[in-house]
């Protein structure tokens, strides 16, 4: 079966940055909806007319990936407002931030702890992979007809590759393995 809209296929992939190192590495094959939310649509139109079998190396630039860096969602929050136990690394939704953070950091944005000062602590909303064009080689395993549930749904359903929060719409940059 070739890849069309509206059929589920199961991918592999490694991801690089231009200068060839290896960002993510996905061994095991998961299924994404092709016409759904669980791809971008660079990759949709790489991948339809190919099938199982199929090997593809692409090259995206940010802003059809996970977008440009923006310094507006930096923000630096006064340590006492977090607990204890911070630590570098942590990702928390806007809409979870501890009251007195700034007002201006949107409530939609998911954001990563950066660094932590012994007065502040720094919050990063950009995607990880904000900026960077990538290299990805896609190993497509397997290609079936997608499920009424899932074109519904408009997505395969493993979910895991989403790391802003699931009811942001901003094209470019909510997934990741």
């Amino acid at each position: 079966m070739e890849i069309s809209q509206q059929c589920v296929v199961a991918l592999t992939w490694t991801l690089k940055d231009t200068l060839g190192e290896e960002l993510d590495v996905l061994d095991d094959p998961v299924e994404f909806l092709i016409g759904g939310h669980d791809l971008f649509p660079t990759i949709e139109e790489a991948l339809q007319g190919h099938s199982a079998g199929a090997t593809l190396n692409l090259q995206i630039e940010p802003e059809q990936a996970f977008g440009d860096f923006n310094d507006q969602l930096i923000f630096l929050e006064p340590r006492a407002l977090f607990p204890a136990d911070l630590e570098e690394g942590l990702t928390m939704e806007g809409s979870a931030l501890p009251a007195g953070c700034n007002p201006d950091a949107p409530k939609d944005a998911l954001y990563t702890i950066t660094d932590i000062y012994p007065e502040h602590v720094v919050l990063d909303g950009n995607h990880p992979l904000a900026g960077i064009a990538i290299r990805i080689t896609l190993n497509v395993h397997t290609v079936r007809e997608a499920t009424e549930e899932e074109i519904g749904r408009g997505s395969a359903g493993t979910g895991f590759f989403r790391i802003q929060p699931l009811h942001t719409e901003v094209p470019g940059d909510d997934t990741l393995h």
